[in-house]
């Protein structure tokens, strides 16, 4: 099977309401990580939906997602993120903290989002710039409080 066939197949299964369901879920994604092709990013990533029944599943995806090159997923995150928002706002939150969680992913991030502010200007790029910063800013707030004592 083709990425275009095994990703309508995640979309086809991705609530994960039946057994038989999560199984092709989860049959498709193994075939499509064993071949994964990054122009699909933004598709991989609009699978995601909060009314997912199998959460533990779901977060295959998001490793799966995070197996790329930092780089490419980010820069696919921040472009369907808007998209992202409808369907799946608790997994695009749960992406965004994973990203301020790792020191390469975040500074990519910040340089990304400032980026797509400056380009194509949107109401959740300045919400996730301002919690990025914000996040950045405590953590030199902790650093600075570190070296005090």
């Amino acid at each position: 099977m083709n990425q275009t066939e095994l990703i309508a197949i995640l979309e086809d299964n991705h609530l994960m309401q039946t057994e038989s369901q999560t199984k092709q879920f989860e049959n498709a994604l193994a075939q499509i990580a064993a071949n994964s092709d990054e122009q699909y990013l933004s598709e991989y990533h609009l699978i995601l939906d909060d009314k997912c029944q199998q959460s533990e599943v779901m977060f295959s995806l998001i490793h799966f997602l995070e197996s790329f090159d930092v780089e490419k997923q980010i820069a696919a995150f921040i472009n369907i993120v808007p998209q992202l928002m409808i369907n799946a706002p608790e997994w695009a939150r749960i992406i965004h903290n994973r990203i301020l969680n790792d020191e390469l992913a975040c500074r990519t991030y910040q340089k990304f989002l400032h980026s797509a502010n400056s380009e194509t200007p949107h109401f959740i790029y300045f919400l996730l710039e301002a919690s990025l910063l914000n996040h950045l800013k405590n953590q030199e707030d902790v650093l600075s409080e570190l070296k005090i004592r």
